[in-house]
């Protein structure tokens, strides 16, 4: 009887009305991304047509060149900054008891809250003809002919955002590594090249792909530091070469063909990525695992480790401690009495709080939709690619969009009216994979801890945010609102698209400044931005992790 009820039986079917009408949050910010990137994508290609491209790419030598530098230098950039991190991520993991390691850490994540432009004068102040590098070797006997712009400048630029941002990526690897297994490594008496190769390795391969594809794309779709810092053609990205047929030769067929190419190519990375860009969950009790390492005390470990922490914290001060002398060294009273700084200064202000309050609410309806779809349907695919959604607009670079969107509204009239509602809706774009990736792992985790409880207690909406997931969230929270509006603020790529005064922004006003020599009043602006940047990150972090209902 049994065989023939099983012979017999019927899929368990899912209510799809009820399925949608509880995920309807991501439904609806899918819905939204596609039409914004959409029609974007859309101006583009009426532009530039299939048989354009492909002519344009076979017989074009200045877009050949473009495509291969930015190529090259994106990928040089990786190399560089995840292969210096995981060493200096592996000193941190196995010296977790020395004074100031915390506070070491989050020094280290200054670079990736510093306005771009703002390390590019840094940069320029320390390696630069007349840099503190430069003098201090002449000093010593010692001639160095380089030059800090073009490739070098460049490369120097990106490891100082990329090194500290490959760290915090890979410095959980270690906590996830059970103590069982460090344990056992320290019984069988494994030096410190083989418990790299044999126990480290391992792990640190399920997040390194991720890792290198999140570095490759942010330097592939550098802007503001090829800007400042690339000194001519030679050193042209595909999106300066965006940028300068906009604003300069008004050459929208080439443009688009550019914006078309990149596209091109953020979307085969990502996609050949796609499996190590799903959010991992939080993992507990492992956080003094490698207290049993047994090469902690090998001969030349401790000197080696402090070492690589001691220079790379050298290499992150430099530019920060030059913006900071040079900035007091400048007609600072001035700067600050300046009207049109603060006019500006507001604008970018009020284009943080939107832009991430934007990322905020589309984050949180795609993560909510992929919990509800894992954990209440059990539909686990479905819940991983509404994951991979969200980080697909990393394959969207902010000035392809912004380019689709200027060529969309030409034609209306309005493509600079509205230059401020471009500005935050593609900065939003452009924050919601750090915002997923911050907040998310939260979210999740508190799904695979208190999913089965709230079903059974009815417990939903704004009582179950208040109850069970505000007190997980509320600190990862508060650093991912801070983070992207810090990172908004400092933003030059698309408002420098949609100028038209030289004040729309804060860091625009910083960039007409120096495209008209105005060096020292450049410093002192940059000093007011980094403050205003370093304020703001701490007023939206503090003010939301003491938030408790």
């Amino acid at each position: 009887m049994g065989k023939r009820m099983a012979r017999h039986s019927k899929p368990l079917t899912l209510n799809r009305y009820a399925v949608c009408r509880a995920c309807w949050p991501g439904i609806l910010s899918i819905v939204l991304l596609f039409l914004f990137i959409g029609g974007s994508f859309s101006a583009l290609f009426m532009v530039a047509s299939n048989d354009e491209l492909i002519i344009a790419l076979d017989e074009s030598v200045y877009l050949r060149n473009v495509v291969s530098f930015t190529l090259f230098q994106a990928t040089l950039s990786t190399l560089i900054s995840v292969g210096i991190g995981i060493f200096v991520a592996r000193a941190f993991a196995r010296r977790q008891s020395f004074k100031g390691r915390k506070l070491i850490l989050q020094f280290l994540g200054l670079p990736i809250v510093t306005p771009v432009i703002i390390a590019a004068l840094g940069i320029t102040a320390i390696y630069g003809q007349n840099g503190i590098l430069r003098n201090t070797l002449d000093h010593l006997g010692f001639s160095w002919s380089g030059s800090i712009y073009g490739l070098s400048g460049i490369l120097i630029a990106h490891v100082f955002f990329n090194l500290p941002l490959s760290i915090r990526m890979l410095l959980p690897v270690w906590d996830r590594i059970p103590s069982e297994s460090w344990r056992l490594a320290a019984q069988i008496g494994m030096n410190s090249s083989q418990i790299f190769f044999w126990l480290e390795w391992p792990a640190l391969t399920k997040s390194l792909a991720g890792t290198i594809g999140v570095v490759f794309l942010l330097c592939f779709s550098s802007f503001a530091v090829v800007l400042v810092l690339g000194g001519g053609p030679s050193s042209t990205t595909i999106e300066v070469a965006i940028y300068e047929a906009l604003r300069f030769d008004f050459d929208l067929p080439k443009a688009a063909t550019l914006a078309i190419v990149q596209l091109l190519i953020c979307t085969i990375i990502l996609i050949s990525l796609h499996r190590w860009m799903r959010m991992q969950t939080i993992s507990y009790g492992l956080k003094k695992t490698c207290q049993y390492r047994s090469d902690l005390n090998q001969k030349g470990s401790l000197s080696i480790d402090l070492s690589l922490i001691s220079l790379t914290i050298l290499f992150v001060a430099l530019p920060l401690i030059a913006i900071i002398y040079k900035g007091l060294k400048g007609p600072l009273t001035q700067v600050i009495l300046n009207p049109d700084l603060w006019a500006a200064a507001g604008r970018s202000l009020g284009i943080a709080v939107f832009a991430s309050t934007i990322a905020l609410l589309l984050a949180v309806a795609l993560i909510i939709t992929s919990r509800h779809l894992l954990f209440r349907y059990k539909l686990n695919s479905l819940s991983s690619s509404v994951q991979i959604m969200g980080s697909m607009t990393l394959a969207a670079p902010p000035m392809v969009i912004g380019t689709g969107l200027f060529i969309l509204l030409l034609p209306l009239g309005i493509a600079f009216d509205s230059a401020i509602f471009v500005i935050i809706f593609v900065n939003a774009i452009l924050l919601l994979p750090y915002m997923m990736r911050t907040i998310g792992p939260a979210i999740m985790d508190a799904g695979y801890r208190y999913e089965i409880l709230c079903w059974q207690l009815d417990l939903r909406g704004i009582n179950r945010l208040k109850i069970v997931d505000w007190p997980l969230i509320r600190q990862p929270l508060g650093f991912a609102m801070a983070f992207c509006a810090t990172l908004s603020f400092g933003d030059l790529g698309v408002a420098a698209l949609f100028d038209t005064s030289g004040t729309i922004t804060l860091p625009v006003l910083l960039y007409h400044q120096l495209g008209n020599y105005r060096f020292n009043e450049a410093a002192s602006t940059a000093l007011v931005l980094m403050f205003l940047c370093a304020t703001t990150f701490f007023i939206v972090d503090r003010g939301i992790r003491k938030w408790r209902t």
